[in-house]
């Protein structure tokens, strides 16, 4: 009898999920379609404060506060939960801000201080060099602050680039997701078998591939990360023995008044074994630090609540 009580759960739990999802697909799709109709600025108040307020009662929570505890062991309880409160209320904002991706890049050329958008000394020029010099290159980024403006950046400033990205389990949130994605980015290829030969084909016809750096894959490399041994997905890297291209580092800062600074790092050179080829662990730990340094300067912008290490 316990056996087929079990037997009987687990059917109706799978029975559930197709159901499950198709209401969380709506549920997305509505919010998103939604947020459109608002002014940009005050939703994204109102998500910050709202998920400040949910965040801390979901199981996220605690993994953020053991992920923050052991990254950063010098700093106190309170010191952790005011991160964990800037975390949340960052990823209520990028909530809020991902409805209104179409217009939120307002950076012009003409007018450098007009807009919501600063970049740092030096990305400019740099960032119109990697444009005019006829090469490829590799772009990492990292979940900080909102990690979907590098994408918005390339396009709106005539950067020929391939973004891998991951599509989400639910079908018709996938939809709507790419339906605003396409508005103003560029070519986006979905994590998958086939995605590391489409990225390699890009490189070979000279455009630029742009990926996120910094989440756990268990097949990945062993890297250092805040002191603590991890696995990073050594794409980036194994691209880099197919086609030597340079690699730049691109994040986005959050700053006060609803702003954000864009900043285009210098090359991050690729680490060579004895034979001089691309060193793959090597290549990672270097990209990896750059990304540990970035994360140092502004903890609360970094998505903390997924399990980085294992």
């Amino acid at each position: 009898m316990p056996s087929l009580l079990v037997r009987t759960k687990a059917g109706l739990g799978r029975a559930a999920k197709p159901l499950g999802e198709a209401v969380v697909g709506a549920l997305t799709v509505a919010l998103l379609r939604t947020t459109r109709y608002f002014d940009p600025d005050k939703t994204a108040d109102a998500f910050g404060r709202i998920a400040r307020l949910i965040g801390p009662l979901l199981r996220e929570q605690r993994i953020g506060r053991a992920n923050l505890t052991a990254a950063f062991p010098e700093k106190s309880p309170q010191e952790i939960e005011e991160i964990l409160a800037g975390v949340w209320d960052n990823l209520g904002r990028i909530g809020a801000e991902f409805a209104h991706l179409d217009h939120i890049w307002d950076f012009e050329e003409e007018y450098p201080d007009n807009g919501r958008i600063e970049l740092a000394p030096g990305t400019r020029t740099l960032f119109h060099q990697l444009r005019l010099d006829g090469k490829p290159a590799l772009i990492f980024a990292s979940h900080l602050a909102n990690w979907e403006l590098p994408a918005l950046a390339a396009v709106a400033h005539g950067l020929d680039a391939a973004i891998l990205y991951r599509k989400p389990n639910i079908a018709s949130a996938d939809r709507i997701i790419q339906e605003i994605r396409q508005v103003k980015m560029g070519t986006l290829i979905p994590a998958g078998r086939d995605a590391p030969l489409r990225l390699a084909e890009a490189l070979k016809r000279g455009q630029h591939v742009a990926m996120l750096v910094d989440q756990y894959l268990g097949s990945g490399v062993e890297v250092t990360f805040f002191g603590r041994k991890t696995r990073a997905n050594p794409t980036l890297a194994r691209l880099l023995r197919q086609v030597e291209c340079p690699v730049h580092g691109v994040r986005i800062i959050r700053l006060p008044n609803r702003r954000f600074r864009a900043e285009l790092s210098d090359e991050v050179k690729p680490v060579r074994d004895e034979k001089g080829q691309i060193d793959i662990q090597g290549t990672m730990q270097a990209v990896t630090s750059v990304v540990e340094g970035w994360i140092r300067e502004h903890p609360e912008q970094w998505l903390w609540l997924h399990r980085r290490w294992r």
